[in-house]
Protein backbone atom coordinates (compact mmCIF):
# COMPACT_ATOMS: atom_id res chain seq x y z
CA UNK A 1 0.00 0.00 0.00
CA UNK A 2 1.14 3.62 -0.93
CA UNK A 3 0.76 6.60 1.09
CA UNK A 4 0.36 9.83 -0.93
CA UNK A 5 0.92 12.61 1.26
CA UNK A 6 -1.77 15.76 0.40
CA UNK A 7 -0.76 19.13 1.14
CA UNK A 8 -3.85 21.29 2.18
CA UNK A 9 -3.50 25.01 1.60
CA UNK A 10 -4.77 27.68 4.42
CA UNK A 11 -5.08 30.49 1.32
CA UNK A 12 -6.63 29.06 -1.69
CA UNK A 13 -5.73 31.98 -3.26
CA UNK A 14 -1.97 31.28 -3.24
CA UNK A 15 -0.27 29.22 -6.08
CA UNK A 16 0.96 26.22 -5.45
CA UNK A 17 4.82 25.75 -5.07
CA UNK A 18 5.01 23.81 -8.70
CA UNK A 19 2.77 26.87 -10.12
CA UNK A 20 5.51 29.53 -8.67
CA UNK A 21 8.42 27.23 -10.01
CA UNK A 22 7.23 27.25 -13.52
CA UNK A 23 6.78 31.62 -13.35
CA UNK A 24 10.32 31.79 -12.19
CA UNK A 25 12.07 29.51 -14.62
CA UNK A 26 15.75 30.69 -15.23
CA UNK A 27 15.66 31.41 -19.26
CA UNK A 28 19.30 32.59 -19.13
CA UNK A 29 20.66 29.53 -17.34
CA UNK A 30 18.47 27.65 -19.93
CA UNK A 31 20.20 29.35 -22.90
CA UNK A 32 23.33 28.77 -21.25
CA UNK A 33 22.95 24.92 -20.65
CA UNK A 34 21.58 24.43 -24.19
CA UNK A 35 24.20 26.65 -25.77
CA UNK A 36 27.02 24.66 -23.66
CA UNK A 37 25.86 21.58 -25.11
CA UNK A 38 24.89 22.67 -28.57
CA UNK A 39 28.76 23.59 -28.71
CA UNK A 40 29.97 20.32 -27.14
CA UNK A 41 28.09 17.98 -29.65
CA UNK A 42 29.21 20.19 -32.67
CA UNK A 43 32.90 19.72 -31.15
CA UNK A 44 32.04 15.92 -30.72
CA UNK A 45 31.08 16.44 -34.40
CA UNK A 46 33.94 17.65 -35.95
CA UNK A 47 33.08 21.23 -36.24
CA UNK A 48 35.81 22.64 -34.63
CA UNK A 49 34.69 26.86 -35.55
CA UNK A 50 31.26 26.50 -35.06
CA UNK A 51 31.77 24.17 -31.94
CA UNK A 52 34.46 26.36 -30.49
CA UNK A 53 31.85 29.66 -31.30
CA UNK A 54 29.04 28.01 -29.06
CA UNK A 55 30.52 26.76 -26.71
CA UNK A 56 32.31 30.33 -26.06
CA UNK A 57 28.80 31.82 -26.18
CA UNK A 58 27.44 29.38 -23.82
CA UNK A 59 30.29 30.24 -21.35
CA UNK A 60 29.60 33.95 -21.42
CA UNK A 61 25.97 33.33 -20.69
CA UNK A 62 26.61 31.45 -17.80
CA UNK A 63 29.32 33.51 -16.52
CA UNK A 64 26.73 36.78 -17.37
CA UNK A 65 24.33 34.70 -14.73
CA UNK A 66 26.84 33.94 -12.35
CA UNK A 67 28.11 37.39 -11.70
CA UNK A 68 28.24 36.91 -8.19
CA UNK A 69 30.53 33.93 -7.97
CA UNK A 70 32.94 35.23 -10.60
CA UNK A 71 33.51 38.24 -8.26
CA UNK A 72 34.14 36.17 -5.55
CA UNK A 73 36.56 34.17 -7.30
CA UNK A 74 38.02 37.12 -8.93
CA UNK A 75 38.66 38.49 -5.54
CA UNK A 76 40.18 35.60 -4.41
CA UNK A 77 42.49 35.01 -6.76
CA UNK A 78 45.47 36.79 -6.11
CA UNK A 79 45.73 35.00 -2.62
CA UNK A 80 45.43 31.90 -4.72
CA UNK A 81 48.16 33.16 -7.27
CA UNK A 82 50.31 34.13 -4.46
CA UNK A 83 50.50 30.88 -3.45
CA UNK A 84 51.01 29.00 -6.30
CA UNK A 85 54.11 31.66 -6.92
CA UNK A 86 55.71 30.59 -3.10
CA UNK A 87 55.06 26.97 -4.22
CA UNK A 88 56.88 27.22 -7.34
CA UNK A 89 60.00 28.99 -5.09
CA UNK A 90 60.21 26.09 -2.58
CA UNK A 91 60.31 23.88 -5.88
CA UNK A 92 62.95 26.02 -7.16
CA UNK A 93 65.00 26.18 -4.22
CA UNK A 94 64.74 22.04 -4.08
CA UNK A 95 65.67 21.93 -7.49
CA UNK A 96 68.52 24.19 -6.98
CA UNK A 97 69.52 22.25 -3.81
CA UNK A 98 69.55 18.72 -6.13
CA UNK A 99 71.53 20.72 -8.77
CA UNK A 100 74.29 21.66 -6.03
CA UNK A 101 74.24 18.17 -4.90
CA UNK A 102 74.38 16.32 -8.27
CA UNK A 103 77.49 18.63 -8.68
CA UNK A 104 78.93 17.84 -5.76
CA UNK A 105 78.82 14.15 -6.03
CA UNK A 106 80.23 14.20 -9.46
CA UNK A 107 83.34 16.63 -8.20
CA UNK A 108 83.69 13.69 -5.19
CA UNK A 109 82.80 10.43 -7.91
CA UNK A 110 85.53 12.28 -10.55
CA UNK A 111 88.69 12.33 -8.14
Amino acid sequence: MVVVPLSNYANESEPAPRAVEAETMNWVELAAAGTLIAGGLLLLAGHRRSGTVAAASGAALALLDQQETLSSWWHTLPSYIDDVQRLLGQVQGTVDDIAAQRQKLRRILAK
